[in-house]
Protein backbone atom coordinates (compact mmCIF):
# COMPACT_ATOMS: atom_id res chain seq x y z
CA UNK A 1 0.00 0.00 0.00
CA UNK A 2 2.70 2.46 0.80
CA UNK A 3 4.16 1.80 -2.65
CA UNK A 4 1.18 2.60 -4.36
CA UNK A 5 0.70 6.06 -2.26
CA UNK A 6 3.67 7.09 -3.35
CA UNK A 7 3.46 6.56 -6.81
CA UNK A 8 0.19 8.21 -6.95
CA UNK A 9 1.28 11.22 -5.08
CA UNK A 10 4.16 11.34 -7.62
CA UNK A 11 1.59 11.09 -10.79
CA UNK A 12 -0.11 13.69 -8.87
CA UNK A 13 2.83 15.66 -8.87
CA UNK A 14 3.28 14.99 -12.72
CA UNK A 15 0.06 16.20 -13.57
CA UNK A 16 0.96 19.65 -11.61
CA UNK A 17 3.89 19.99 -13.74
CA UNK A 18 2.68 19.96 -16.63
CA UNK A 19 -0.49 21.87 -16.34
CA UNK A 20 -1.27 24.00 -18.86
CA UNK A 21 -0.77 27.68 -18.52
CA UNK A 22 -3.31 30.46 -19.44
CA UNK A 23 -3.11 33.13 -21.78
CA UNK A 24 -5.86 35.68 -23.17
CA UNK A 25 -5.79 36.99 -26.15
CA UNK A 26 -8.06 40.46 -26.42
CA UNK A 27 -9.05 41.65 -30.31
CA UNK A 28 -10.37 44.92 -31.10
CA UNK A 29 -11.59 46.95 -34.10
CA UNK A 30 -9.37 49.36 -33.62
CA UNK A 31 -7.77 49.39 -37.44
CA UNK A 32 -4.26 50.16 -38.52
CA UNK A 33 -2.25 49.50 -41.71
CA UNK A 34 -3.05 47.62 -44.51
CA UNK A 35 -0.63 44.60 -45.15
CA UNK A 36 0.58 44.73 -49.08
CA UNK A 37 2.55 41.14 -48.55
CA UNK A 38 5.52 39.52 -48.31
CA UNK A 39 8.51 38.45 -50.53
CA UNK A 40 12.34 37.88 -50.76
CA UNK A 41 15.03 38.90 -53.13
CA UNK A 42 15.94 37.62 -56.60
CA UNK A 43 19.66 38.31 -56.43
CA UNK A 44 22.81 36.33 -57.68
CA UNK A 45 24.37 34.53 -54.36
CA UNK A 46 20.27 32.52 -54.20
CA UNK A 47 19.32 32.07 -57.20
CA UNK A 48 22.47 29.99 -59.22
CA UNK A 49 22.69 29.40 -62.10
CA UNK A 50 21.78 33.47 -61.98
CA UNK A 51 18.87 34.51 -64.59
CA UNK A 52 18.51 30.64 -65.60
CA UNK A 53 15.90 29.16 -62.92
CA UNK A 54 13.14 29.88 -62.16
CA UNK A 55 12.23 27.34 -59.95
CA UNK A 56 12.37 29.27 -56.47
CA UNK A 57 10.04 31.63 -58.08
CA UNK A 58 7.78 28.70 -59.16
CA UNK A 59 7.82 27.13 -55.93
CA UNK A 60 7.37 30.21 -53.79
CA UNK A 61 5.06 32.61 -55.47
CA UNK A 62 1.03 33.15 -56.04
CA UNK A 63 -1.79 32.11 -54.51
CA UNK A 64 -2.06 29.09 -55.61
CA UNK A 65 1.73 28.01 -54.46
CA UNK A 66 2.29 26.67 -50.86
CA UNK A 67 4.04 29.76 -49.52
CA UNK A 68 2.07 32.78 -51.16
CA UNK A 69 4.60 35.11 -51.50
CA UNK A 70 3.79 38.05 -53.34
CA UNK A 71 6.79 40.88 -53.67
CA UNK A 72 10.10 40.16 -55.99
CA UNK A 73 12.92 42.37 -54.93
CA UNK A 74 15.76 42.44 -57.68
CA UNK A 75 19.01 44.79 -58.31
CA UNK A 76 19.13 47.82 -60.73
CA UNK A 77 22.87 46.43 -61.56
CA UNK A 78 25.51 49.21 -62.12
CA UNK A 79 27.81 46.86 -63.81
CA UNK A 80 28.22 46.79 -67.49
CA UNK A 81 28.00 43.13 -69.79
CA UNK A 82 31.17 42.34 -70.74
CA UNK A 83 33.01 45.31 -72.01
CA UNK A 84 30.02 47.09 -73.76
CA UNK A 85 29.76 50.59 -72.39
CA UNK A 86 27.00 52.73 -72.99
CA UNK A 87 27.83 54.67 -76.43
CA UNK A 88 27.74 50.71 -78.10
CA UNK A 89 24.31 50.30 -77.65
CA UNK A 90 21.91 53.34 -77.45
CA UNK A 91 19.09 53.28 -75.18
CA UNK A 92 19.36 49.28 -75.12
CA UNK A 93 20.87 49.00 -71.52
CA UNK A 94 24.24 47.82 -71.27
CA UNK A 95 23.78 47.17 -67.68
CA UNK A 96 23.51 43.50 -66.41
CA UNK A 97 19.72 43.73 -66.08
CA UNK A 98 18.83 40.72 -68.05
CA UNK A 99 19.54 38.05 -64.65
CA UNK A 100 16.32 39.40 -62.94
CA UNK A 101 13.79 39.31 -65.84
CA UNK A 102 12.74 35.35 -65.96
CA UNK A 103 11.87 35.55 -62.19
CA UNK A 104 10.10 38.78 -62.54
CA UNK A 105 7.98 37.96 -65.67
CA UNK A 106 6.83 34.72 -63.24
CA UNK A 107 6.19 36.53 -60.29
CA UNK A 108 4.49 39.15 -62.53
CA UNK A 109 2.45 36.58 -63.90
CA UNK A 110 0.90 35.07 -60.83
CA UNK A 111 -0.17 38.75 -60.44
CA UNK A 112 2.87 39.44 -58.06
CA UNK A 113 4.49 42.63 -57.10
CA UNK A 114 8.08 43.54 -58.08
CA UNK A 115 11.03 46.24 -57.50
CA UNK A 116 14.11 47.27 -58.03
CA UNK A 117 17.07 48.48 -55.54
CA UNK A 118 20.57 50.50 -56.69
CA UNK A 119 23.16 49.38 -54.85
CA UNK A 120 25.37 51.65 -56.31
CA UNK A 121 24.64 54.18 -59.19
CA UNK A 122 27.27 53.84 -62.38
CA UNK A 123 30.23 54.23 -61.20
CA UNK A 124 31.00 57.26 -63.57
CA UNK A 125 28.51 59.34 -61.80
CA UNK A 126 30.57 58.98 -58.24
CA UNK A 127 33.40 60.36 -56.38
CA UNK A 128 35.34 57.15 -56.75
CA UNK A 129 34.50 56.52 -60.20
CA UNK A 130 33.42 53.12 -59.30
CA UNK A 131 30.58 51.13 -58.16
CA UNK A 132 32.31 50.02 -55.21
CA UNK A 133 31.48 51.30 -51.71
CA UNK A 134 34.86 52.51 -51.61
CA UNK A 135 35.82 50.48 -48.24
CA UNK A 136 37.98 47.92 -50.13
CA UNK A 137 42.38 48.23 -50.52
CA UNK A 138 42.25 49.02 -54.20
CA UNK A 139 40.09 51.41 -53.69
CA UNK A 140 42.63 53.18 -50.91
CA UNK A 141 39.84 53.77 -48.88
CA UNK A 142 37.64 56.43 -51.01
CA UNK A 143 34.13 56.80 -49.68
CA UNK A 144 31.94 56.35 -52.91
CA UNK A 145 29.02 59.09 -52.84
CA UNK A 146 27.25 60.05 -55.78
CA UNK A 147 28.79 63.37 -57.20
CA UNK A 148 26.39 66.53 -56.85
CA UNK A 149 26.98 67.23 -60.82
CA UNK A 150 25.25 63.87 -61.71
CA UNK A 151 22.10 64.30 -59.05
CA UNK A 152 20.54 65.13 -62.15
CA UNK A 153 21.20 61.90 -64.11
CA UNK A 154 19.99 59.60 -61.64
CA UNK A 155 16.51 59.09 -61.91
CA UNK A 156 16.83 59.42 -65.68
CA UNK A 157 19.29 56.26 -65.09
CA UNK A 158 16.23 54.71 -63.16
CA UNK A 159 13.91 55.98 -66.07
CA UNK A 160 16.28 53.57 -68.16
CA UNK A 161 15.61 50.89 -66.21
CA UNK A 162 11.76 50.71 -66.42
CA UNK A 163 12.29 50.91 -70.16
CA UNK A 164 14.43 47.83 -70.28
CA UNK A 165 12.19 45.73 -68.39
CA UNK A 166 8.93 47.16 -69.86
CA UNK A 167 10.91 45.75 -73.21
CA UNK A 168 11.68 42.52 -72.17
CA UNK A 169 7.81 42.03 -70.66
CA UNK A 170 8.13 43.30 -66.93
CA UNK A 171 6.27 46.13 -65.25
CA UNK A 172 7.93 47.46 -62.57
CA UNK A 173 6.07 48.27 -59.80
CA UNK A 174 8.49 50.44 -57.77
CA UNK A 175 12.09 51.32 -58.02
CA UNK A 176 14.11 52.36 -54.59
CA UNK A 177 17.07 54.60 -54.18
CA UNK A 178 19.58 53.40 -52.85
CA UNK A 179 20.08 49.81 -51.01
CA UNK A 180 21.95 50.72 -47.16
CA UNK A 181 22.90 54.22 -47.68
CA UNK A 182 24.57 54.58 -44.15
CA UNK A 183 26.95 51.18 -44.80
CA UNK A 184 29.83 51.63 -46.28
CA UNK A 185 31.71 48.58 -48.21
CA UNK A 186 33.27 47.02 -50.67
CA UNK A 187 31.22 45.64 -52.75
CA UNK A 188 28.85 47.73 -54.98
CA UNK A 189 27.48 50.49 -52.94
CA UNK A 190 27.07 54.33 -52.65
CA UNK A 191 26.77 56.44 -49.73
CA UNK A 192 24.33 59.08 -48.54
CA UNK A 193 23.66 61.41 -45.53
CA UNK A 194 20.45 62.11 -44.48
CA UNK A 195 20.55 65.47 -45.86
CA UNK A 196 21.78 64.27 -49.57
CA UNK A 197 18.81 62.11 -50.23
CA UNK A 198 16.72 65.24 -49.07
CA UNK A 199 18.64 67.10 -51.55
CA UNK A 200 18.16 64.28 -54.30
CA UNK A 201 14.73 63.98 -53.91
CA UNK A 202 13.51 67.21 -53.35
CA UNK A 203 15.27 68.62 -56.36
CA UNK A 204 15.39 65.95 -59.26
CA UNK A 205 13.11 63.15 -57.57
CA UNK A 206 10.38 64.81 -60.42
CA UNK A 207 12.27 63.55 -63.00
CA UNK A 208 10.94 59.91 -62.59
CA UNK A 209 8.79 59.56 -65.84
CA UNK A 210 5.75 58.64 -63.93
CA UNK A 211 3.98 59.77 -67.11
CA UNK A 212 5.93 57.23 -69.07
CA UNK A 213 5.73 54.46 -66.51
CA UNK A 214 2.06 55.02 -64.81
CA UNK A 215 1.93 53.53 -61.40
CA UNK A 216 5.88 53.11 -60.16
CA UNK A 217 6.34 54.27 -57.00
CA UNK A 218 9.73 55.35 -55.43
CA UNK A 219 11.27 53.90 -52.45
CA UNK A 220 13.45 55.83 -50.14
CA UNK A 221 16.88 54.62 -49.34
CA UNK A 222 17.09 51.37 -47.43
CA UNK A 223 18.98 52.04 -44.78
CA UNK A 224 21.08 49.14 -42.41
CA UNK A 225 19.42 49.40 -39.53
CA UNK A 226 15.88 51.27 -40.18
CA UNK A 227 16.87 54.13 -38.72
CA UNK A 228 15.08 57.62 -37.92
CA UNK A 229 17.27 60.02 -38.97
CA UNK A 230 17.00 58.46 -42.57
CA UNK A 231 13.80 58.44 -42.70
CA UNK A 232 11.98 61.10 -40.95
CA UNK A 233 13.64 63.78 -42.49
CA UNK A 234 12.29 62.70 -46.38
CA UNK A 235 8.82 62.81 -44.68
CA UNK A 236 9.47 66.06 -43.00
CA UNK A 237 10.05 67.64 -46.20
CA UNK A 238 6.60 68.46 -48.00
CA UNK A 239 8.42 68.24 -51.87
CA UNK A 240 9.95 64.95 -50.21
CA UNK A 241 6.09 63.86 -49.33
CA UNK A 242 5.26 64.36 -52.30
CA UNK A 243 7.64 61.78 -54.06
CA UNK A 244 8.34 59.03 -51.60
CA UNK A 245 6.18 56.64 -51.54
CA UNK A 246 7.41 53.87 -50.09
CA UNK A 247 9.63 53.95 -46.93
CA UNK A 248 12.05 51.15 -46.39
CA UNK A 249 14.60 50.55 -44.29
CA UNK A 250 16.56 46.88 -43.17
CA UNK A 251 16.81 45.11 -39.45
CA UNK A 252 20.57 44.78 -39.02
CA UNK A 253 21.37 45.27 -35.62
CA UNK A 254 18.16 46.86 -34.55
CA UNK A 255 14.79 44.83 -33.33
CA UNK A 256 11.51 45.70 -35.21
CA UNK A 257 9.64 47.16 -31.87
CA UNK A 258 13.03 49.18 -31.38
CA UNK A 259 13.98 51.54 -34.34
CA UNK A 260 11.57 50.24 -37.55
CA UNK A 261 8.61 51.32 -35.31
CA UNK A 262 9.60 54.79 -34.71
CA UNK A 263 10.73 55.26 -38.26
CA UNK A 264 7.37 53.78 -39.07
CA UNK A 265 5.12 57.04 -37.31
CA UNK A 266 5.95 60.01 -40.02
CA UNK A 267 5.34 57.22 -42.82
CA UNK A 268 1.86 55.84 -41.48
CA UNK A 269 0.98 59.49 -40.48
CA UNK A 270 1.18 61.04 -44.11
CA UNK A 271 -0.32 57.72 -45.66
CA UNK A 272 2.74 56.04 -47.07
CA UNK A 273 4.00 52.46 -47.00
CA UNK A 274 6.76 51.30 -44.54
CA UNK A 275 8.36 48.37 -45.96
CA UNK A 276 11.62 46.13 -44.92
CA UNK A 277 12.79 45.58 -47.56
CA UNK A 278 16.25 43.11 -46.31
CA UNK A 279 17.21 40.73 -43.42
CA UNK A 280 18.46 37.46 -42.77
CA UNK A 281 17.20 35.53 -39.71
CA UNK A 282 19.40 32.64 -38.46
CA UNK A 283 21.80 32.13 -35.41
CA UNK A 284 24.49 29.90 -36.72
CA UNK A 285 24.29 30.41 -40.78
CA UNK A 286 26.83 26.82 -41.01
CA UNK A 287 23.95 24.49 -40.26
CA UNK A 288 20.18 24.31 -40.73
CA UNK A 289 18.09 26.05 -38.69
CA UNK A 290 16.27 24.35 -35.41
CA UNK A 291 12.64 24.85 -34.04
CA UNK A 292 13.31 27.70 -31.86
CA UNK A 293 15.02 29.48 -34.60
CA UNK A 294 12.38 29.26 -36.54
CA UNK A 295 9.67 30.64 -34.06
CA UNK A 296 12.30 33.55 -33.84
CA UNK A 297 11.43 34.22 -37.28
CA UNK A 298 8.15 34.27 -36.99
CA UNK A 299 8.13 36.47 -34.14
CA UNK A 300 10.62 38.68 -36.47
CA UNK A 301 7.57 38.80 -39.12
CA UNK A 302 5.03 39.25 -36.52
CA UNK A 303 7.03 42.02 -34.66
CA UNK A 304 7.57 44.15 -37.87
CA UNK A 305 3.40 43.40 -38.30
CA UNK A 306 2.84 45.35 -34.89
CA UNK A 307 5.77 48.06 -35.75
CA UNK A 308 3.85 48.97 -38.49
CA UNK A 309 5.32 47.13 -41.50
CA UNK A 310 2.82 47.10 -44.65
CA UNK A 311 5.37 44.95 -46.92
CA UNK A 312 8.16 42.41 -45.50
CA UNK A 313 10.69 41.26 -47.99
CA UNK A 314 13.56 38.53 -46.52
CA UNK A 315 16.93 38.18 -48.42
CA UNK A 316 16.95 35.18 -50.17
CA UNK A 317 14.91 32.59 -51.33
CA UNK A 318 17.27 29.99 -51.87
CA UNK A 319 19.58 29.43 -49.19
CA UNK A 320 19.65 26.87 -46.90
CA UNK A 321 18.40 29.30 -43.63
CA UNK A 322 15.95 30.73 -46.25
CA UNK A 323 13.18 29.29 -47.91
CA UNK A 324 14.46 26.82 -51.15
CA UNK A 325 17.02 24.41 -50.23
CA UNK A 326 20.46 24.15 -52.10
CA UNK A 327 21.60 20.48 -52.36
CA UNK A 328 24.75 21.54 -50.63
CA UNK A 329 24.98 18.34 -47.52
CA UNK A 330 27.13 19.88 -45.75
CA UNK A 331 24.39 21.75 -44.23
CA UNK A 332 22.51 18.51 -43.59
CA UNK A 333 20.65 16.06 -44.99
CA UNK A 334 17.24 18.36 -44.95
CA UNK A 335 18.64 21.05 -47.40
CA UNK A 336 18.18 19.74 -50.55
CA UNK A 337 17.81 21.64 -53.95
CA UNK A 338 14.80 23.61 -55.05
CA UNK A 339 12.58 21.68 -52.12
CA UNK A 340 10.38 23.88 -50.02
CA UNK A 341 12.51 24.70 -46.63
CA UNK A 342 10.39 24.91 -42.39
CA UNK A 343 11.05 28.74 -43.03
CA UNK A 344 9.04 28.56 -46.25
CA UNK A 345 6.22 26.97 -44.43
CA UNK A 346 6.52 29.48 -41.25
CA UNK A 347 6.69 32.93 -43.59
CA UNK A 348 3.46 31.11 -45.40
CA UNK A 349 1.17 31.18 -42.19
CA UNK A 350 1.60 35.25 -42.78
CA UNK A 351 2.11 35.19 -47.02
CA UNK A 352 -1.41 32.98 -47.14
CA UNK A 353 -2.69 35.08 -44.91
CA UNK A 354 -2.52 38.26 -44.06
CA UNK A 355 -1.82 39.70 -46.97
CA UNK A 356 -4.43 41.78 -48.14
CA UNK A 357 -5.48 41.93 -44.35
CA UNK A 358 -5.63 45.49 -42.12
CA UNK A 359 -4.35 44.75 -38.66
CA UNK A 360 -6.31 45.21 -35.68
CA UNK A 361 -5.61 46.00 -32.09
CA UNK A 362 -4.62 42.66 -29.93
CA UNK A 363 -3.02 42.12 -26.47
CA UNK A 364 -2.24 39.02 -24.68
CA UNK A 365 -2.22 39.07 -21.23
CA UNK A 366 -1.70 36.35 -19.00
CA UNK A 367 -3.80 35.34 -15.65
CA UNK A 368 -1.35 32.44 -14.73
CA UNK A 369 2.02 31.61 -14.54
CA UNK A 370 4.90 32.92 -15.98
CA UNK A 371 7.68 32.22 -18.57
CA UNK A 372 9.63 33.19 -21.74
CA UNK A 373 7.70 35.52 -24.22
CA UNK A 374 4.51 34.41 -26.04
CA UNK A 375 3.35 37.15 -28.99
CA UNK A 376 0.32 38.08 -30.55
CA UNK A 377 -1.14 40.14 -33.56
CA UNK A 378 -4.78 40.33 -35.27
CA UNK A 379 -6.08 41.20 -38.62
CA UNK A 380 -9.41 41.48 -40.77
CA UNK A 381 -9.88 40.52 -44.60
CA UNK A 382 -13.19 40.28 -45.68
CA UNK A 383 -15.43 37.90 -43.57
CA UNK A 384 -12.14 36.46 -42.21
CA UNK A 385 -11.04 37.51 -38.58
CA UNK A 386 -7.38 36.11 -38.33
CA UNK A 387 -5.35 35.65 -35.26
CA UNK A 388 -1.71 34.75 -34.92
CA UNK A 389 -0.58 33.62 -31.83
CA UNK A 390 3.65 32.42 -30.93
CA UNK A 391 4.62 30.57 -27.73
CA UNK A 392 8.61 30.37 -27.71
CA UNK A 393 8.46 28.64 -24.50
CA UNK A 394 8.51 24.76 -23.14
CA UNK A 395 4.73 24.99 -21.72
CA UNK A 396 1.13 24.82 -23.35
CA UNK A 397 -1.55 27.35 -22.98
CA UNK A 398 -5.45 27.00 -22.42
CA UNK A 399 -5.63 30.09 -24.42
CA UNK A 400 -8.80 32.22 -24.46
CA UNK A 401 -9.26 34.63 -27.57
CA UNK A 402 -11.80 37.24 -27.20
CA UNK A 403 -12.69 38.93 -30.64
CA UNK A 404 -14.33 41.79 -31.40
CA UNK A 405 -17.29 40.36 -33.21
CA UNK A 406 -19.25 37.25 -33.27
CA UNK A 407 -17.89 34.77 -35.79
CA UNK A 408 -19.60 31.47 -36.72
CA UNK A 409 -16.55 29.07 -37.64
CA UNK A 410 -12.83 28.86 -37.32
CA UNK A 411 -9.90 26.73 -38.57
CA UNK A 412 -6.77 26.03 -36.76
CA UNK A 413 -3.28 26.37 -39.26
CA UNK A 414 -0.38 25.14 -36.74
CA UNK A 415 3.17 24.19 -37.02
CA UNK A 416 5.22 22.75 -33.50
CA UNK A 417 8.46 21.37 -35.86
CA UNK A 418 10.97 21.03 -38.70
CA UNK A 419 9.28 17.55 -39.51
CA UNK A 420 6.80 18.28 -42.41
CA UNK A 421 4.34 16.86 -40.80
CA UNK A 422 4.28 18.85 -37.76
CA UNK A 423 4.32 21.93 -40.32
CA UNK A 424 0.91 24.21 -41.33
CA UNK A 425 -1.60 21.14 -40.01
CA UNK A 426 -4.87 22.29 -40.50
CA UNK A 427 -7.91 21.87 -38.17
CA UNK A 428 -11.75 22.72 -37.85
CA UNK A 429 -11.88 24.63 -34.85
CA UNK A 430 -15.47 23.70 -32.82
CA UNK A 431 -18.02 26.59 -32.48
CA UNK A 432 -21.44 25.95 -31.58
CA UNK A 433 -23.12 28.90 -31.98
CA UNK A 434 -21.77 32.61 -33.23
CA UNK A 435 -19.58 34.08 -29.97
CA UNK A 436 -16.90 36.68 -29.23
CA UNK A 437 -14.67 34.21 -27.07
CA UNK A 438 -12.95 31.30 -28.13
CA UNK A 439 -11.17 28.66 -26.09
CA UNK A 440 -8.07 26.73 -27.50
CA UNK A 441 -5.48 24.79 -26.39
CA UNK A 442 -2.24 25.78 -27.89
CA UNK A 443 0.76 23.42 -27.65
CA UNK A 444 4.32 24.46 -27.10
CA UNK A 445 6.54 25.89 -29.01
CA UNK A 446 4.13 26.32 -31.59
CA UNK A 447 2.63 29.03 -34.26
CA UNK A 448 -0.45 29.23 -34.63
CA UNK A 449 -2.58 30.96 -37.23
CA UNK A 450 -6.72 31.55 -36.41
CA UNK A 451 -8.70 31.97 -39.05
CA UNK A 452 -12.29 33.24 -37.61
CA UNK A 453 -15.72 33.69 -39.85
CA UNK A 454 -17.41 36.52 -39.23
CA UNK A 455 -21.36 36.04 -38.27
CA UNK A 456 -22.95 38.56 -40.51
CA UNK A 457 -26.64 38.34 -38.67
CA UNK A 458 -28.59 40.83 -37.75
CA UNK A 459 -27.16 41.20 -34.58
CA UNK A 460 -23.59 40.38 -34.75
CA UNK A 461 -22.08 43.52 -34.43
CA UNK A 462 -24.10 45.03 -32.24
CA UNK A 463 -27.06 42.83 -29.92
CA UNK A 464 -29.94 45.15 -30.16
CA UNK A 465 -32.63 45.54 -32.76
CA UNK A 466 -32.21 48.26 -35.16
CA UNK A 467 -35.25 49.97 -37.87
CA UNK A 468 -33.67 51.24 -41.01
CA UNK A 469 -34.00 54.84 -41.38
CA UNK A 470 -33.09 57.45 -44.43
CA UNK A 471 -31.39 60.62 -43.82
CA UNK A 472 -28.26 63.09 -44.11
CA UNK A 473 -26.01 63.36 -41.55
CA UNK A 474 -26.68 66.35 -39.10
CA UNK A 475 -25.04 65.86 -35.81
CA UNK A 476 -20.98 65.90 -35.80
CA UNK A 477 -21.73 64.74 -32.57
CA UNK A 478 -22.88 61.40 -33.98
CA UNK A 479 -20.50 58.62 -34.51
CA UNK A 480 -20.98 56.19 -37.79
CA UNK A 481 -19.52 52.39 -38.21
CA UNK A 482 -19.79 49.89 -40.67
CA UNK A 483 -21.52 46.73 -40.35
CA UNK A 484 -18.63 45.54 -38.99
CA UNK A 485 -18.31 47.72 -36.01
CA UNK A 486 -15.32 49.75 -37.66
CA UNK A 487 -15.65 53.56 -36.96
CA UNK A 488 -16.49 55.72 -40.39
CA UNK A 489 -14.99 58.89 -41.17
CA UNK A 490 -17.24 59.73 -44.46
CA UNK A 491 -20.55 57.41 -43.42
CA UNK A 492 -22.41 56.35 -46.75
CA UNK A 493 -25.10 53.90 -47.22
CA UNK A 494 -26.25 51.48 -44.14
CA UNK A 495 -24.55 52.30 -41.28
CA UNK A 496 -25.07 52.15 -37.58
CA UNK A 497 -25.32 55.54 -35.87
CA UNK A 498 -24.26 55.91 -32.09
CA UNK A 499 -25.60 58.94 -30.80
CA UNK A 500 -24.48 61.49 -28.05
CA UNK A 501 -26.59 59.89 -25.17
CA UNK A 502 -25.23 56.39 -26.13
CA UNK A 503 -28.10 55.11 -27.88
CA UNK A 504 -27.27 53.10 -31.23
CA UNK A 505 -29.95 52.70 -34.44
CA UNK A 506 -29.29 51.42 -38.15
CA UNK A 507 -29.35 54.57 -40.42
CA UNK A 508 -28.90 54.59 -44.34
CA UNK A 509 -26.53 57.62 -45.05
CA UNK A 510 -27.38 59.00 -48.67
Amino acid sequence: MKKIFISMLALAAVVVVHANKRLTVTVRSTEYQKITGFGAADCDGAMRPFGTDTQPVSLLYGSRSKIGLNIMRMEISPNFKGNITAADVGWDTPYDWEGSVPSAKLVKQRGGIVFGTPWSPPGEYKTNGSAQGGNADDQGNQRGKLREDCYEKFFPWLNSFLKYMKSRGVKVDAVSIQNEPDWWVSYSGCLYDPQDLVKLVKNYAYMLDRETYPGVKLISGESLGFTQNYTDPLMQNAACREQIDIVAGHLYGHAPLDYMKNSAVLPLRYGKEVWMTEHSVTDNIDRLPNWHEQLIFAEELNECMLAGCTGYIYWYMRAHWAFVGTGETKYGTGNKKNQLLPRAFVMSHFSKHVTGSTRLYSTPTKTSGSGAPTECSAYIKGDSLIVMVIDTTEYAYDLTIKLPYKVKSGTQLQSTGNETSKLCQTSEIPIEEPTQEVKIVMPERSLNTYIFMIDRGEDAVISPKFEDHRQSVKSSSNRYYDLNGRQLTKPHGLCIEQRADGSTRKVYIK
